[in-house]
């Protein structure tokens, strides 16, 4: 396999095989409707050589929408004419667009989404506090609806597919953690350790509503950092579930918010999260001081280090238990690390995000120039103002 190749997801030619990985914008209005530089984002990614483009999690309900100001929002058919713009200005670029669809559940704040928070379980996060509001059956059985008629707006709107945010530590794989989910219906935990009940029903809605031959991607961490993690075995058994559904592609991260910084790792820029971060954002001088030079030095330790193509363990495990397409994201920042995954690993696709954030022009680059390597630092600046009211971007490009 080469990178610079058509291949296909479904029946949906692309150009090469990277992705822009799922990064959020900030680049709508308080209901989730994109504005013009949502558009302008895309435009500038869509014209810049990119096989596939995964858009940041849009919310399929009220209460399932993220913390972070500027979410998009697919859960009306209100959306539909806005992501139209979106989606035809990608295609004028002969690129190839995804939307991400996604239920926050218990990672979100009642102070931030004037909600009640919602779980697979009343099980608090440790990082968002609170406590969740475990779903009832009949509730469960209705987000799976919206998730379907979600998928159906995006289709209407001319997305070339969807892909399930089943990831993260957000509500699908709420469902899927035997460290989350306790519950005793049919949504709990199977005999193969993890919960797919729930992931099961929304694939078959969105199949029913979209029809077959509309590509479903799911995006999953191989595994977390809960005290009982996700093991190799559970994670064998996702796969192979996902392969009797016969999905689209299987896009492979780590993790869960509740420890994000091992989710994208680099740096931890300690004084812009005490400025910025809705959790940890503080004004008493004596605190924060107390915070950056004592309580932070002892979380960071514990932080997996950054390193090149950090999730391809997972992928290959993958790759030997399906014939589904496999994305591996995490850590790749050289030409030769994606030559490694494609050709000698045999990994399908590869995706990036903070790359894109720095240089939007970075798969044009990685073209021309066998020995290009991303300027991106991981400084983690970009991720850390997401919680700001600010646009994503890139604040230490060189």
């Amino acid at each position: 396999m080469e990178i610079f190749e058509k291949t296909y997801i479904g029946k949906c030619e692309l150009k090469n095989r990277i992705f822009r990985s799922a990064t959020f914008e900030g680049m709508c209005d308080e209901n989730g409707m994109p504005d013009e530089n949502y558009l302008s984002l895309y435009e500038e990614l869509s014209r810049n050589n990119i096989g596939g483009i995964i858009t940041g999690f849009a919310f399929v309900s009220e209460e399932g929408k993220a913390i972070q100001p500027g979410q998009a929002g697919i859960n009306d058919k209100k959306f539909i004419e806005s992501f139209k713009k979106i989606t035809e200005v990608v295609h004028s670029n002969e690129s190839k667009i995804f939307l991400q669809i996604a239920h926050a559940g218990r990672q979100t704040r009642e102070i931030d989404i004037n909600k009640k928070v919602v779980g697979a379980s009343d099980k608090k996060s440790k990082y968002f506090k609170g406590s969740p509001k475990k779903l009832s059956t009949q509730e469960v059985f209705e987000i799976i609806e919206k998730f379907g008629t979600s998928a159906y707006y995006a289709k209407q709107a001319g997305f070339d597919g969807i892909q399930i945010h089943a990831a993260h530590g957000y509500l699908v794989h709420q469902f899927l953690l035997p460290s989350v989910n306790n519950r005793n219906d049919e949504f709990g935990i199977n005999e193969n350790g993890i919960g797919l009940r729930f992931l099961e029903l929304i694939i078959d809605n969105i199949i029913e509503k979209c029809g077959d031959e509309f590509p479903i991607l799911i995006k999953i961490s191989g595994s977390d950092d809960y005290k009982n993690k996700f093991t190799e075995q559970q994670f064998s058994n996702l796969i192979k579930f996902l392969d009797t559904k016969k999905i689209d592609a299987i896009e492979i991260s780590y993790g869960t918010m509740d420890d994000a910084l091992n989710i994208f790792r680099g740096d931890v820029p300690v004084d812009l999260v005490l400025k910025y971060n809705k959790v940890y954002k503080i004004d008493n001088k004596i605190t924060k001081t107390v915070l950056k030079n004592f309580v932070f030095p002892l979380v960071t330790k514990k932080l997996k280090p950054f390193s090149p193509a950090y999730n391809l363990q997972y992928a290959e495990i993958a790759k030997k238990l399906t014939s589904i397409p496999i994305i591996s994201v995490g850590g790749f920042r050289e030409k030769k690390e994606i030559e490694n995954t494609i050709k000698n690993k045999n990994i399908d696709f590869v995706s990036l995000s903070r790359p894109f954030i720095c240089e939007p022009d970075f798969a044009v680059k990685l073209k021309d120039n066998q020995n290009y390597k991303s300027l991106c630092v991981n400084c983690n600046y970009c991720a850390i103002m997401c919680d700001s009211k600010y646009p994503t971007k890139c604040y230490k490009r060189r």
